[in-house]
């Protein structure tokens, strides 16, 4: 065969290489892109002058697949793949070192790996493309059922304190007149306990509902996280439950209301002390950025599943034990947060635990 014939053939394998991996590529599904990878992996190994000896290895965004299990001491040639130009990976063809030198490979060989890097390169950055648009609208859809759980229970709140209300005022009128009988009068504490749970819990679904009046005014929230840390010392110490506060500056200006801060402070970090195991460590931190405020505390408890993670702010929503939690602080906490324009998002640690992120705009 002439020299002209080998150098058509080389050409044409390439050529069916490149339109075997762009139809590979265009036909990927992102939930199996291993598969994809060694699918490109063996249509390149063909276009090699010897595919038999030829071994092709991808290495990309923390996966590794090849023609082979084995890497023999080899020559090779390199491709590197670049994700949103960032270096991200590499394509390698190898010849066994013992039989092989580099100038076995053609010209044409390492001009058909950097192609097929750029391919590889696009194919991952739609990849990531399409999970932060799957990403996003996972969390719209969240915001818009929680704005129309926020809307229902509005509606509901509103719709009890009329009854509570009714409720109080008669069994104390009812108590005026009932001086002398024990047995009625203990009854008639417990219906009136009753109704002020009821009223707490209503409050509670107003303040998720981003229904309860604020008093907003410029106020600098590092005294309200030390004195919250100074009143939840004791529990920390009986929990047996280490701490570490983070905070930047002394002075962290923000338009608040006073109260309902106190309120995002406590409820995140006794949340934080409950989930956590003996001597695990809690931390709490705040910072500024040019235009909010962000506050931070991580646990080193269970964390949360899936579901949870999904749930987690809404009213009702506990992983805790039957009797130990109403569903109602993170439900109050997010209530607070939206109502001060801010947001609030709760994210499983690296290792072990969660972390819950507030930031308020100032």
């Amino acid at each position: 065969m002439s020299n002209i014939e080998l150098a058509l053939k080389e050409r044409i394998k390439e050529l069916t290489c490149l339109y075997e991996v762009s139809s590979i590529i265009v036909n990927a599904d992102i939930e199996s892109l291993e598969d994809t990878l060694k699918a490109i992996a063996f249509s390149v190994q063909k276009a090699f002058s010897f595919p038999e000896k030829t071994q092709i290895f991808i290495s990309v965004d923390n996966m590794n697949v090849g023609t082979s299990h084995v890497l023999n001491r080899s020559v090779e040639l390199v491709s590197e793949i670049a994700i949103f130009n960032k270096l991200s990976g590499a394509i390698s063809a190898h010849l066994n070192h013992s039989n092989f030198t580099k100038e076995n490979f053609l010209n044409e060989e390492q001009q058909l790996l950097n192609t097929i890097a750029l391919k590889l390169g696009s194919l991952f950055e739609r990849v990531e493309i399409r999970k932060n648009e799957m990403s996003l609208k996972r969390q719209m859809e969240h915001a818009d059922r929680l704005k129309i759980l926020g809307e229902l229970t509005a509606g509901i709140a509103h719709e009890l304190n009329t009854p509570l209300a009714n409720i109080l005022g008669f069994a104390e009128l009812l108590k005026d007149n009932l001086e002398n009988n024990n047995e009625s009068l203990a009854d008639l504490d417990k219906i009136i306990q009753s109704a002020i749970f009821s009223r707490e819990v209503v409050k509670n679904l107003m303040f998720f509902a981003c229904e309860m009046p604020q008093k907003m005014t410029r106020v600098n929230i590092v005294p309200s996280i030390k004195g919250a840390i100074d009143l939840l010392d004791a529990t920390f110490r009986k929990q047996e439950v280490k701490y570490i506060v983070k905070i930047e500056d002394e002075t962290l200006w923000l338009k608040a209301d006073t109260i309902q801060l106190t309120q995002i402070i406590f409820n995140l970090i006794t949340n934080a002390i409950y989930f956590s195991p003996k001597n695990g460590l809690v931390a709490i931190s705040t910072f500024q950025t040019d235009t909010a405020i962000v506050f931070k505390v991580s646990d080193e408890g269970p964390g949360l599943s899936s579901d949870a993670l999904e749930k987690v702010f809404q009213p009702f929503f506990t992983t805790k034990p039957t009797g130990e939690g109403s569903g109602l602080g993170l439900s109050v906490v997010h209530g607070i947060v939206s109502s001060h324009k801010g947001t609030i998002v709760a994210t499983n640690n690296p290792s072990k635990g969660a972390t819950f992120t507030v930031t308020l705009p100032k």
